[in-house]
């Protein structure tokens, strides 16, 4: 059994493979100072509402933006996997040529959605994950990462918006039922999905454009449910887009380990 776990800013993604089927996946906060005996007692809690213990686990791949917790996760995998397991980073082999002016900056997350947005599309694409930034990879039809655009997202947009304007209260992301808000609430949801959406839609547009050929463009990430039903340029919507990454990325670097 192989845990995918994909370490946010905001949210901790893990995921419970077994061969090619995914038995399980969960989300929790993610906390900065956690120790690797801390992590492994939230992983052995999730893992034993399958009737699972950590002790079932094979192996585990993590990606983590957050370099206190990789050290952590490191350790948890050391001591409570016999070692089995890997960061996202280099020195692991993708398949993916990265194209990109330092490769060392690219983060795990984004590497990760690259390579499954490519797998599954066998051609140009661009993966839009909706995080605590909104991150947009792009990936040529020879399957090369060419780079992408990162934008502030929606949750620090609506923390900034709540924080600085005093009468603007911290509202709740929900389709709105009209563009134009009739009241504070409605007004803020309007704004904040049809901006994002649209802002989507524009630099979708552009990469596709200075690609210069078609593009599949996929979706996932916490607020992905909330913004694509608005947006034009995305082909579809995928939540487990980045553990399916992780594992491909396994996959490709098992017969090391």
């Amino acid at each position: 059994m192989l845990l995918a776990i994909d370490v946010g800013n905001t949210q901790t993604h893990l995921g419970m493979f077994r061969d090619d089927e995914l038995l399980e996946h969960w989300r929790f906060a993610t906390v900065r100072f956690a120790t690797a005996d801390e992590l492994a007692t939230v992983v052995a809690s999730l893992l034993g509402l399958r009737g699972l213990r950590l002790a079932d686990v094979d192996a585990a791949i993590v990606s983590s933006v957050v370099p206190t917790l990789a050290h952590e996760y490191e350790q948890l995998m050391d001591r409570y996997l016999d070692g089995n397991g890997a960061l996202v980073g280099p020195g692991l082999k993708t398949g993916m040529p990265i194209r990109i002016d330092t490769p060392q900056e690219l983060g795990p997350d984004r590497l990760a959605n690259a390579v499954a947005a490519y797998d599954r599309v066998g051609g140009a694409c661009i993966a839009v994950d909706f995080g605590t930034a909104i991150n947009y990879d792009v990936v040529s039809s020879a399957g090369e990462y060419l780079g992408g655009v990162i934008s502030p997202g929606i949750e620090i947009s609506l923390e900034a918006l709540a924080a600085r304007a005093a009468r603007l209260p911290r509202v709740d992301i929900e389709e709105p039922r009209h563009a134009i808000g009739k009241g504070t609430t409605e007004a803020i949801q309007s704004g904040v999905v049809y901006g994002f959406a649209g802002q989507v839609d524009g630099i979708v547009g552009r990469l596709r454009e200075e690609l210069g050929e078609e593009a599949t463009t996929i979706a996932t990430g916490g607020y992905a449910a909330a913004i694509v039903p608005s947006c034009e340029q995305v082909d579809e919507v995928d939540e487990l887009l980045t553990l399916n990454g992780l594992k491909l990325i396994w996959e490709r670097n098992s017969t090391n380990k």
